[in-house]
């Protein structure tokens, strides 16, 4: 492996890349912080795509985020030719921006990230090596040999930057309006009195076998309310399950809130990843699967019971907020009876709270 240049002198302006998802964009946030802390007078900008900028617009750290549209997320063919078209603008606009460094922060889609940052001119192109996306990487780091954290492996990357200590937190800056609105709503919903523990459940998984049964959801909700008097924000993508692009879970939502009638529930469809940010800020606990809204809500600095089919545990668990995992022998959620749940609820509870009084 090439070995890498030292550092420059201290940059002036940073660009971070990613391209990835909501949960890998979260665990980058601790990247930003380690960066600020370290060069507190530089500017620090983001290039994310569409879909996730929510999760950096507005934080603090962060001085500018730019966005680009993935043509898998445009519209027609038109749509998709504007796509690429405002991709070159974008291109030109970072190029005047004049960085001193790019981060290329994800183990997968280096070289995409390395085009870019090439188009902007960057001198110092800091990302993980692979054999064939070697080339133009003036500062390769070598990926992890064993699993290791995904927010672990992401810091690896301030290496050459002199930052090889401390492991920030994640960190989120949630819109006030979006919380506020939800607030509201639960005041409204009927059982609910302020001062209720507010419980939020996210039943959507990409991955079928992340899929925690809607009765089991149900059975749960039922035993917290009875036992602690808890309230509940329900998460969900909206839209049919079958639709072909962005399928969701408005049925087994549905079937949900018909079977938990009499519970304080807020229902929340969550279109936009800004309203998600906001109602999961809500909510003192967070029940989920591995996924976006898991990181999401460590971000937001929330305990969390988590159930895991397919994912490694030890790359993707939550980041430094108390969890609890639930991942069955046979790496799928549906595995995850509602007693092996309370259990794994009542091993969070002591997280929390490690000496209750008696």
């Amino acid at each position: 492996m090439p070995v890498s240049k030292p550092m420059t002198p201290i940059p002036r302006r940073i660009l971070i890349i990613r391209r990835d998802n909501i949960g890998d964009l979260v665990c980058t946030t601790p990247l930003i912080a380690a960066l600020r802390q370290r060069f507190p007078k530089a500017e620090i900008d983001f290039l994310v795509n569409s879909y996730n900028a929510p999760v950096v617009e507005g934080h603090p750290q962060v001085d500018r985020v730019f966005v680009y549209t993935k043509a898998k997320h445009a519209g027609g063919t038109g749509a998709r030719l504007g796509a690429y078209l405002d991709r070159l603008g974008l291109a030109w606009a970072l190029r005047r921006r004049g960085y001193d460094w790019a981060i290329l922060a994800g183990r997968t889609g280096v070289a995409r990230m390395l085009r870019t940052a090439r188009l902007a001119g960057v001198a110092n192109i800091v990302g993980f090596a692979r054999p064939d996306e070697l080339r133009g990487l003036t500062h390769p780091i070598a990926l992890p040999e064993q699993p290791e954290h995904e927010v672990a492996a992401t810091l690896r990357l301030l290496a050459p930057l002199d930052i090889i200590d401390g492991a920030p937190p994640l960190s989120l800056a949630p819109r006030p309006i979006q919380r506020e609105r939800f607030a509201r709503q639960l005041t409204q919903c009927a059982g609910y009195r302020p001062g209720m523990p507010v419980v939020a459940f996210h039943v959507s998984a990409r991955k079928p076998s992340q899929r925690w049964p809607a009765e089991r959801v149900v059975a749960m909700m039922r035993t917290l309310h009875e036992r602690e008097h808890c309230a509940f924000l329900l998460f969900w993508s909206p839209g049919p399950q079958d639709h072909p692009q962005h399928p969701g879970d408005d049925e087994k939502a549905a079937a949900i809130i018909a079977a938990a009638q009499g519970l304080p529930l807020l229902p929340c469809p969550t279109a936009e990843l800004a309203d998600l940010i906001g109602g999961l800020s809500l909510a003192d606990q967070v029940v989920c699967s591995d996924g976006g809204a898991m990181h999401l809500a460590a971000g937001l600095g929330k305990p969390i019971l988590c159930f895991f089919g397919q994912s490694d545990a030890r790359v993707w668990h939550p980041w430094q907020v108390p969890h609890v995992v639930l991942q069955p022998p046979s790496h799928d959620v549906s595995d995850v009876d509602v007693a092996m749940a309370l259990e794994g609820w009542e091993k969070l509870q002591g997280q929390i709270n490690p000496n209750p009084k008696s």
